[in-house]
């Protein structure tokens, strides 16, 4: 997309109405608000769902089978932004795709809400991750869109935007996890899909007048010989890939275990192919071709912050369902509440964080800087969560605080990281990879959660001193090393601040 374009986009979005922002930003705000609604809610019970015996109304999966699952999902999630990003990109734009993405989540969810048998489930977790894939990272890209490159506002307005997200992402915990898991798993579940449906009015009745034309173009359009060519590859793929899973399953190749370990393969796979794809692309200039050399350090590092914070809702659930006093004074806390935190924390500190770096201007800290804080925070949390095991013992219920404590600390991380991550990636990503950028984004999640699928295998009440320090203190080197290579990052940046 050429710079003209972009300055056309920004002039037709109206640039006031909304906190002193574009009133864009509304739209976007509200719609991830309830798609991130749907999504929290449904994630807050889901692993409670699948290892609670089929009498309490589960799937009765064995605990450390549906811990792993729900790591390879999150991380298919985020891993389908690649499609979701190469269909905006070059077939029908953004805002289409944001469109597109919120039936398939909802149908999702309603699947979830039908009580049925594991076939149905797994037919859920694709819709899901398919709609996600479509949805998420293109909302983030129009959230870009509506900002010039030299707009102060962008960082504060991705801050924002995230203050959003985690809006919904507290609210549905309480919700849904309520009455998920003390009254009927499925009515969470079908909660969850009216979030979405509420989301899919707000995105079609606001987006004409607040959006103007930013989600509207295809950066990158395919020409009509290669839809015809693309259409060809993607049928046939699709038909030997059902052919090979049909052969595969009877001969015992294609297993739980095998299937962890190819998803862990894609995981590493995949950015390293697009990292290489944009670069040697005749469309991406010498100063872009700069900045992606400066991006990969600050994938990395993204990747060791999310393999630490997405077991929030994998090792750190569990935590909370067998390792938390629960009852107080006959009152029972619902362990699903505490994925209500880290939104909870983010709300209350994500305006502090876009005051700070509206404040400090040109005097805040650098992109890979705020990465490194990231990874410190990110460090911390882990070491903060084996201290009760270190004096109590790994078979005593500790307090609650703990874990409060914990989920606080990678907040700080995430603040100083991810709102800043996204606005990195809509600011250095190469003009004709805009969108397939900000799916490169989340790729770095994709890959700790296929990290994380085999590394949870790991965790046990004997090895939980063990686990949590040393995951922690490899985040806590990595912060080092990043904050002293920080200055010669920021150089292949080629004047990005």
């Amino acid at each position: 997309m050429s710079n003209e374009m972009k300055q056309k986009i920004v002039e037709s979005v109206p640039q006031k109405g909304f906190f002193g922002h574009p009133k864009g930003l509304f739209t976007l705000f509200f719609t991830e608000f309830w798609e991130r609604f749907s999504y929290y809610g449904m994630r807050a019970i889901l692993v409670y769902y699948m290892y609670y015996e089929v009498s309490k109304g589960g799937l009765g999966l064995d605990q450390t089978t549906a811990l792993s699952i729900m790591s390879i999902y999150g991380s298919l999630v985020y891993m389908s932004g690649i499609i979701g990003g190469w269909l905006a990109d070059r077939i029908f734009g953004t805002s289409k795709a944001v469109f597109y993405g919120g039936i398939l989540i909802m149908l999702g969810h309603i699947a979830l809400a039908i009580p049925g048998n594991l076939p149905l489930f797994f037919i859920s977790m694709v819709l899901i991750v398919l709609g996600t894939g479509l949805l998420k990272p293109n909302v983030s890209s129009v959230v870009g869109d509506i900002y010039s490159e030299q707009d102060n506002r962008r960082d504060s307005g991705f801050s924002i935007f995230y203050m959003g997200i985690n809006l919904g992402g507290f609210l549905s915990p309480l919700i849904v996890g309520e009455v998920g898991m003390k009254h009927d798993f499925h009515l969470g579940f079908a909660i969850a899909a009216v979030g979405m449906f509420i989301g899919l009015l707000l995105f079609i009745f606001t987006k004409k007048k607040n959006l103007g034309l930013a989600g509207t173009i295809v950066p990158n359009p395919m020409s009509a010989s290669e839809k015809k060519k693309t259409f060809t590859i993607v049928s046939l793929s699709i038909i030997i890939l059902a052919i090979m899973i049909a052969v595969a399953i009877p001969m015992g190749l294609l297993t739980f275990d095998s299937f962890v370990a190819l998803v862990g393969i894609l995981g590493i796979g995949l950015p390293i192919i697009y990292f290489t794809v944009m670069y040697r692309s005749k469309k991406t200039t010498s100063v872009e071709r700069s900045r992606l050399i400066a991006y990969i350090p600050l994938f990395v590092a993204s990747v060791m912050f999310w393999a630490i914070q997405e077991q929030g809702s994998t090792i750190l659930a569990n935590y909370a369902d067998k390792r938390t006093q629960l009852e107080f004074a006959g009152f029972s806390i619902s362990p699903a509440w505490f994925q209500s935190l880290n939104p909870l924390f983010i709300i209350t500190l994500a305006p502090i964080f876009a005051w700070l770096w509206m404040r400090l201007g040109k005097r805040q800290p650098t992109i890979p800087q705020k990465f490194s804080f990231g990874l410190l925070f990110a460090g911390l949390s882990f070491i903060v969560i084996l201290i009760p095991g270190y004096f109590a013992g790994t078979d005593a219920l500790v307090n609650p605080l703990w874990l409060v404590l914990s989920y606080f600390i990678v907040v700080l991380g995430e603040l100083c990281l991810s709102p800043v991550g996204l606005s990195a990636t809509t600011k250095l990503a190469p003009s004709a990879f805009s969108a397939q950028t900000m799916s490169l984004w989340f790729l770095s999640n994709a890959a700790a959660q296929a990290l994380n699928a085999q590394v949870v295998k790991f965790y046990k009440p004997a090895t939980e001193m063990i686990y949590f320090g040393v995951i922690g203190g490899a985040s806590i080197v990595l912060a080092i090393i990043l904050f002293l290579f920080a200055p010669k990052i920021q150089g292949f940046m080629k004047g990005i601040k």
